[in-house]
């Protein structure tokens, strides 16, 4: 059993401490600042935060992980290692070398493919075939240490973010465990990466999230997919947002510019983008829920030759 101070902040990161809780000693949490959310902008606690509370562990939320405050709190607890899951922080070099056995980090692709912010997302946007969590002795780059274990899974035709980053929450979590295990009995031989194999998944913005019609009804789909729950893939339509959701492409032949209606019935609308159309699954109006096409039509006139923006 390794003591250990566990760092994340999401609910990908709370399936990891879950774990951590069975099998090993949590002597305290370290999450981001709670967050105002809603209109009321109440201060909300990181999924992270109300697992470590729930077990009556310390919960520290500093600022900042380079003021040295951090690196203090870090001595009182005299953790055996430190294990940092979606914390959403760089920590710097002598947090990441405190612990005996270092610092270890669970990440959500096989590395060095998909380094960065959003793994999850981006190879679901990419159109990837399979995904998978590495576990890895953090340094002081961007997701570039040495890596211990990997575990690949394939995704699913239509699986969306949502679903994916369920399943890889339960297989980071495993993995974790496999990985202090190792690490604990000396079985583990850290690989480096290669970086000439390198690439990078930044952070979702504004950009990302806006459809462009001109590009093909494959790779649309494949963004609403990997924006689905959140945030969401989006267009303009009469001057509102909407949200597109669990798209489909439709293999009618139609004529039309990108982001014009092409067909319209009872339950959904067509669009027609680059390469082929794509018929809309669920949308959500800007300020309105989530809701199915059909539904959306029967309270909004939706007709063919409309266009998207």
């Amino acid at each position: 059993m390794l003591k250990a101070v566990f760092m994340g902040t999401p609910d990908f990161a709370a399936r990891s401490l879950e774990a951590l809780y069975e099998k090993h000693e949590v002597l305290a949490v370290v999450t981001q600042p709670d967050k105002p959310k809603g209109r009321g902008k109440k201060m909300i606690p990181s999924p992270v935060k109300e697992l470590a509370l729930s077990h009556g562990t310390d919960v520290l939320q500093p600022k900042s992980a380079k003021d040295g405050e951090l690196l203090e709190s870090l001595k009182a607890y005299k953790p055996d290692v430190l294990v940092v899951v979606a914390y959403g922080k760089i920590l710097p070099k002598d947090i990441l070398e405190y612990a005996p056995y270092g610092a270890i980090n669970i990440h959500g692709s096989i590395l060095p493919k998909l380094r960065g912010a959003a793994p999850i997302q981006r190879s679901i946007i990419n159109g990837d075939k399979t995904c998978g969590v590495t576990s890895m002795l953090m340094d002081e780059g961007m997701d570039t240490g040495d890596m211990l274990i990997k575990r690949e899974v394939r995704i699913g035709e239509d699986e969306t973010f949502g679903e994916l980053f369920e399943r890889l929450s339960h297989v980071g979590a495993q993995v974790l465990l496999e990985t202090l295990e190792g690490l604990e009995a000396g079985t583990l031989t850290p690989e480096k990466q290669d970086d000439a194999e390198a690439t990078y998944a930044p952070m979702i913005d504004k950009e990302t999230e806006r459809i462009n019609w001109n590009d093909s009804a494959y790779n649309i789909i494949n963004l609403a997919r990997g924006l689905d729950p959140q945030p969401g893939a989006y267009s303009t339509w009469k001057g509102q947002n909407i949200k597109f959701f669990r798209l489909k492409e439709d293999s009618g032949e139609y004529e039309g510019v990108p982001g014009q209606v092409v067909h319209t019935d009872k339950k959904s609308f067509s669009i027609m983008t680059g390469e082929g159309a794509v018929k809309a699954g669920e949308v959500q109006l800007q300020g309105k829920k989530r809701m199915d096409a059909g539904s959306f039509m029967r309270g909004n006139k939706i007709e063919i030759g409309d266009v998207f923006e």
